[in-house]
This record gives C-alpha cells, structure tokens and sequence, in this order.
C-alpha cells in the first residue's frame, strides 16, 4: 500500500520532472552553443529580422507597426510576422538592459528566449503521452525528444524566430484530443489552434487535421458534444482575440499568408458552425454525418466565394519571382532534392511516427484513446507525405514521430527490461531504444565514411563564404563606413542591417516583390541595365560575397551578368571600388553620383 502511495505521489510530481529535464537540456544547449552565442551568430535571415523587429519596437515603433524600415527604405518592407514571439525576447531585455546594458541583454536574450516554446512544447508532449500512453510515458519521449535533431535545432540558443512556437502547438493539438475531460480538451484545442495561427499559417494542414478528427469523434463517439462546443467557442473567441492584440495594421486588409479578415472571418464561421452542431441533440450518427458535411460545405464554399484569391498559393507571388527566387530556397525543395544525411534523418522520423501510431491504433481499439491515436496517425501520415512536397515540415515529422516512438518504446522496453537473459534485457533494451529513437540512425552516420573535398571545391567554397561573410568581424570594417543604403543580396540584408547601421534593400520576405526582384534581375543583367535597377532603388554601395550560396545562382544562370563580372573583377565604370582589409570576404563599390539622376520607380 505505502509503495503504491509513493508511486502515485511520484506521477503528480511529473511536470516538475519535466522542468528539471527541461533546465539541464537548456543549460547544455547553452553551452554547446556558447560560440555561436558568444559571436552573436544569429546564422538564418529569419533570426536576425527577428532581432530588428524587437529592436525598432523597443526603440519606439508601433505594436502594430511590423514594416522594417531599414529594408527598401525610405517605404520599409512589409514583414507579415506577429508580435506574439517578440514578447519574451522583449521582456528579457528589457530587464536586464538597466543592470548590464543593452548589447549584452541581447546576448542574453538571443541565448535563452528560444528556451521558452522549448518548456511549453516539452510540456505538451508530456501531457499528451501521458494521457495517451501511460503516466510514466513522458520521461522515454523526453529521452526519444534528445535524438531529433532536426526538431531541436528550432530551439537552440541564437534560434529566435517563429518556428519553434508553432512546433510547440502541435502537442497540445493532441492533448486536447486525448484529455478525458471533453470540455477541457476543447478549449485547449482551440487555444492551441488560435495561438498557432496568430504566429502564421504554416500549421494550417495540421490544425485542420485536428477539427476532422474533433467532428468524427462527435459523430461516433458519444458525449462528445461538450469537446466540440468548447473547441468552436475557443477556436472563434481566441482567433478573435489574437488578431485583435496581435494582427499588424499591414495584415488588416485581405491577405492570404497571415492572420488578416480572410482566416478571422472563417475561424470565427467555423467556431460559430461547430458551436451549432453540439446543439444537434440526435445519436443518430447519420444526422450528425449529414449536419457536418452541410456544415463543411457552407465554410468552405462562403470562403471560396469570399477570397478566391487565396484558394492558390497563399504567399501570391508571380511567376517569374518564384523562378528567380522561390524555386532556389533549399527548405521548400522535397526530402528527395536534399542531402543524404537530411533524407535519413528525417526519413527514418517519416517512418516511426506512422508505424508506431499505427501500433498504438490498434491496441487502443474499443478504448476512448482510439480516436485519439485516430488523430496521431493522421498527423503524422500528413507530416510525411508533406515532406515530399517541401522538406521543412521536416520539424513537424519529428515533433509528431515521438509520439509513436514512445508508444513503442512504453511496450516494447520493459517486456526487454524483465528479461531473464542479461543480452536481452541489457544489449536488447538498449538496441531497441537507439532503433525507436533514430539513435541507430544517427551513429550510422556519424560512422559512415566521409569523403573529403577537394581544395576549392564548389560545397567547400560555398560553406566558408556563407561562415565568413556572417561574421562581426567582417562586417565590422563595412560598419565603419559613412551609413548608405547597400545593395547586396538578399540573405545578406538581414544580417547586414542587425550587425552595422546602414539600410539594405530587400531580405527573403515573399511580400515584397518589388524589392525582391530588383535584386534578383539587377544581379543577372547586364551592367549597364544593373546600374539603372540601383539607381531606381537610391543605392549608394554595391556589395557581393563571392561564393556564397546566393552567388552562385548568379553565376550559374547568367555567367556573363552583372554579379559575374562583378566577381571577377570587371568593374562597371558607375562603381568606385571601397578599400577593405585583406582579410575581408566582401567585394564592395561606391555608386558614383550621376547628374539629373533622380530615379522614382524600378525599370
């Protein structure tokens, strides 16, 4: 009896067990990582507009007010971010800025605001596993968590942007679904759901896989009219809520790729719609079939009437950008165009998360967590076919792969664990958990013979330009000069305007295409032709980072264009070269002043 006390004390303990296992994962990350934070290596473009959008709010720039001037200026470019993930980097400089000063709150602040979704998304795993699983289910997800790399790099330190948050939803998605107590479940759905979408839509196939599985429930299970109602009213009521505190002024006209009029009116039509089917007092599992398919062609056909525009792609960029631009953008490529090392990664996550959820499927038929596991095995059935579409659901696989692991993992591990030959239950249990975990997978490739490349090979140059040119170092002498507008390519501008104080003109942001495609067609063109794009655009230096990876798009597609000559040393007679150190991995020109130039729009 007393040994039974214990245990049960012990399960009510679980979230500060996840806490202490959250705490030491952040201190090794932070000390992993203690050279990318110490050089302020905010490595994605992503990261450092992420930084700049802090920055100019804390320097006194509108809550709603997300352009970044120091893009495209004097107009500013068009972020279609929110301000939900500013907040806590926000608040830890803020605080910390009057006792060691801004710079260093910084550091601090881009070492440990990743470390926030991390304690939320490690929290819902747990709450979900646990309900799904068993009490004890949290501590192997937390040890399968540890070997999805892919997944954790989204909350390393220096990992500021928006992806680790919307990750962290997802686990909540199903345990809302798995919660016993309907109401509850329903309202963390639909909290979820809204706090997913007032960060950005790239969740969308996920959340919606979520309400099917919400209405199949209500439709066969019963009492499950209190989960439905409650997930409609959270749904409308916290989409609502998050537009109104959260939705940019530029995001409230009709716009398809972020949280605007078009996804609040159908989110608050589709809490208004279910909140309708929970009154159906029919057990008639025909009715309610019926009422949803009504219900579901209503919204789906007032959307379609409402903002066709966004029944296509819904970052509405032109063809001839997504040529130049879009089609190069390695995340959005399929698992099939990456690397070795990706495709097994998170190859193998693509093949675990279905088969375990499918184990689990099975064993849970005729119990209340079948629909639950009805749910994770749709999840993780899209997050693998999505990956061979665009490889940066990549994340979202893993996130969802761990669910399935453990169920396995909970089954299989302690039937080894009591067996009576000491292979088995010592090499066996620790052969079966590096097989569920993806840790087999991993020394595999640790192991697996390298090839070395060759001196000045294409991969080799292209990997030390993109590290050099990073750098505060070499930024540093581009800093001192008088402030200008620099034209340069666009994963640059990111990184250029967070480390000096001069203006850039375009970073990767799909919404502003203008900008985007001056500078993919001025780097392609002929000089005489660039000069006319940088002068439309009041540019007053060029720059380039021969060999980087935007680079060689330049010159693999136009060998004889303006960033070609430009590299090998063909300078356009409109150009002054600017002296920088010998060490420096730039090229950079001033833009010679031209009588009569007084440009207004791009050619």
């Amino acid at each position: 009896m007393t040994a039974a006390i214990d245990k049960q004390e012990q399960a009510k303990r679980w979230f500060w067990m996840v806490c202490a296992a959250w705490l030491l994962i952040s201190v090794y990350f932070i000390y992993e990582r203690w050279a990318q934070i110490y050089w302020f290596s905010l490595g994605d473009t992503d990261d450092n507009m992420r930084l700049m959008q802090v920055r100019a709010w804390l320097a006194g720039q509108g809550w709603y007010d997300l352009r970044q001037y120091r893009l495209n200026p004097p107009e500013g470019a068009d972020i279609h971010w929110s301000r939900l993930v500013d907040l806590p980097i926000a608040a830890i400089i803020t605080v910390l800025k009057p006792f060691i000063g801004g710079p260093k709150a910084e550091y601090v602040a881009i070492a440990t605001a990743p470390m926030v979704p991390l304690l939320i998304a490690m929290t819902g795993l747990s709450v979900a596993v646990r309900r799904l699983i068993g009490p004890w289910a949290f501590v192997i997800a937390i040890a399968v968590l540890l070997f999805c790399q892919g997944l954790l790099s989204m909350y390393m330190p220096t990992r500021i942007d928006h992806h680790g948050w919307q990750l962290a939803m997802i686990p909540w998605l199903v345990a809302g679904i798995a919660d016993p107590k309907a109401r509850r479940g329903g309202i963390t759905i639909g909290l979820a759901s809204a706090s997913s979408l007032a960060i950005g839509l790239e969740m969308a196939p996920y959340l919606g896989i979520a309400a099917g599985v919400i209405g199949l429930r209500w439709i066969f299970e019963q009492g499950e009219e209190q989960r439905i109602r409650a997930y409609g009213l959270a749904l409308g009521g916290g989409t609502a809520a998050a537009y109104l505190v959260f939705g940019s002024t530029l995001n409230s006209t009709a716009r398809c790729d972020a949280l605007s009029p078009v996804w609040l009116s159908a989110m608050l039509g589709a809490g208004a719609l279910l909140f309708l089917l929970s009154l159906i007092k029919s057990d008639d599992w025909r009715v309610k079939l019926g009422s949803a398919i009504a219900a579901a062609a209503m919204l789906t056909g007032g959307f379609a009437w409402a903002w066709p525009q966004c029944l296509s792609r819904l970052e509405g960029i032109s063809p001839e950008l997504y040529e130049l631009w879009f089609s190069h953008i390695r995340e959005v490529k399929p698992i099939t165009q990456q690397n070795f090392e990706t495709q097994m990664a998170i190859g193998f996550s693509a093949l675990i998360g279905p088969l375990g959820a499918l184990f689990a499927l099975i064993r849970a038929r005729g119990t209340p967590n079948f629909g639950a596991w009805f749910a994770v095995f749709l999840l993780c059935l899209c997050a693998s076919a999505m990956i061979f579409w665009q490889s940066r659901a990549g994340p979202a696989v893993q996130m969802l792969s761990v669910m399935g692991a453990t169920a396995l993992g909970y089954h299989f591990l302690p039937k080894l664990r009591a067996s009576g030959n000491v292979l088995v239950r010592v090499f066996g249990t620790v052969a079966a958990f590096a097989l569920i975990s993806g840790l087999a997978v991993q020394l595999a490739l640790i192991l697996k013979p390298e090839e070395k490349p060759k001196a000045g090979a294409f991969k080799d140059l292209s990997s030390k330009a993109n590290a050099q040119c990073a750098t505060i170092p070499s930024l540093a002498p581009i800093g001192r000069l008088p402030k200008g507008t620099v034209f340069t390519f666009v994963d640059l501008s990111p990184r250029l305007i967070t480390l000096t104080h001069h203006n850039a003109i375009s970073g990767p942001y799909h919404r502003n295409q203008e900008a985007l495609l001056a500078v993919h067609r001025a780097f392609r063109a002929d000089p005489k032709a660039a000069e006319t794009i940088v002068r439309a655009r009041r540019a007053d230096y060029v720059m380039i980072c021969p060999n980087s990876s935007e680079s060689t798009i330049y010159k693999a597609e136009r060998p004889n264009g303006f960033y070609a000559q430009l590299a090998a040393g063909k300078i356009p007679a409109w150009l002054d070269p600017v002296t920088l150190p010998k060490y420096s991995p730039y090229k950079m020109w001033r833009v010679k002043v031209a009588a009569g130039d007084s440009p207004t729009k791009d050619p």
